[in-house]
């Protein structure tokens, strides 16, 4: 087992010529050469979590405490229906340990009502009427015999989408590595609660499920299902034999998702609309080199058009090379001079960089860099996000007075 710390010094560990080529190939980690043949040194690649690479078991700790990362995780633009707040991470340091027991527990929560039942549209071929018959099909299928029928009802069942999605996620997190044996308890004892639901075929999009008064108690352990079973969890098969199974939280992605759904909602009080990863500008002419601002703020003018006020982009950590975070400065001042605007906000974790403020020579764009610290508890890091939002607006009003004299 290989046993890393994000961000942390690379560890050396002996492997085979297949297991490092596995693990570079996977990217979750970054391997280089060690000290002699057959040693290499294993650092992170920016991901937290577990998982088994080329037979290879590999931890990664998150540097930032893990019910801090829930909450974070929380705000993630694809999983819904959850807040750090609902969710017990228990004792666990690591993300899968802890990941898996608040989904049990979650799911096992929500189950002690009995499992949710709904209705769910079925197509037949029934020896008796049932619903509808679907008479095209029976034209086409039955050359005219009267029976069977070809129908399509309504079924009350337990087999909708919510049941499916808690069913894989158990059956998911009982075959990763890491997982306490408490936890395995609970878990098999959700998958045999859900006898009579169909199990999901691999490779096939997740069945969509919407929240509703029926469904609320479900609400927690479905947003951390679909953490579970969506994009942080991952296997990979390349045609090179190069296998991961288990479950890895990318943490730019992370901070990226509660930056920008964060900021929205303070926002929103001040008017305008907040757009998440704005893809309707280019940088040329041409529109051939698209720009993808992490957030646009956009406001109604005094002519009745919507304008871009603001624009924001997060930074987990310093851009990696020989520019540092200079290529953060220039990408931000591409933002601007596309958006037609003077003024940019660059957010950072603390420790990436810290609050400063640029102003370009010749051009009279203004860049703001703010740190946030994702070591405060989560009503203070919320509060830093209400300033930093209150610090755009300002900022886009003084630019705006400003104008208006100029």
């Amino acid at each position: 087992m290989i046993r890393l710390t994000e961000g942390g010094q690379p560890v050396e560990h002996e492997l085979t010529a297949e297991q490092a080529v596995a693990l570079v190939a996977a990217k979750a980690v970054r391997v280089s050469p060690g000290t002699r043949a057959g040693l290499w040194k294993v650092r992170d690649n920016g991901y937290v979590g577990a998982a088994v690479i080329g037979g290879v078991e590999v931890r990664i700790t998150p540097k930032t405490p893990v019910d801090r990362v829930f909450f974070l995780l929380g705000y993630a633009r694809r999983p819904r229906g959850w807040r750090q707040g609902e969710v017990d991470a228990g004792d666990h340091p690591e993300l899968l340990p802890a990941l898996a027991h608040a989904y049990a527990l979650a799911a096992d929560r929500a189950l002690r009502q009995g499992v949710l039942q709904g209705y769910l549209e079925m197509e037949e071929a029934l020896p008796v009427v049932r619903g509808r018959i679907r008479e095209a099909d029976q034209i086409r299928r039955r050359y005219g015999l009267p029976l069977p029928v070809e129908v399509r009802y309504d079924d009350y069942t337990v087999d909708i989408a919510e049941n499916r999605l808690l069913l894989a996620a158990s059956s998911r997190l009982l075959r990763l590595p890491g997982v306490a044996v408490q936890t395995r308890r609970t878990l098999r004892h959700v998958i045999a609660r859900l006898a009579g639901v169909t199990a999901l075929v691999p490779g096939r999009p997740l069945p969509v499920w919407r929240p509703s008064r029926i469904n609320t108690r479900y609400h927690t352990a479905l947003g951390l299902a679909e953490l579970v079973l969506r994009g942080a969890s991952y296997e990979l098969d390349d045609g090179t034999a190069v296998r991961v199974n288990g479950l890895l939280v990318e943490m730019w992605r992370v901070f990226e998702d509660f930056v920008t759904v964060a900021l929205t909602e303070a926002l929103r009080p001040y008017g305008g609309r907040s757009e998440l990863q704005d893809k309707r500008h280019h940088l040329d002419h041409g529109r051939r080199v698209l720009l993808n601002p992490d957030l646009v703020r956009y406001v109604i003018d005094s002519g009745g058009a919507e304008i871009p006020a603001a624009v924001v982009d997060s930074k987990y950590k310093i851009s990696t090379g020989p520019e540092g975070h200079s290529a953060d400065l220039y990408q931000m001042l591409a933002y601007c001079t596309v958006l037609g605007l003077d003024h940019g906000h660059l957010v950072y974790a603390e420790g990436g960089a810290e609050p400063y403020r640029h102003v370009v020579r010749g051009a009279g764009i203004e860049i703001m860099q703010h740190a946030i610290d994702l070591t405060l508890p989560p009503a203070d890091l919320l509060d830093a996000i209400e300033r930093l939002a209150e610090s755009i607006v300002r900022t886009d009003d003084d630019h705006e007075l400003m104008a208006s004299y100029s």
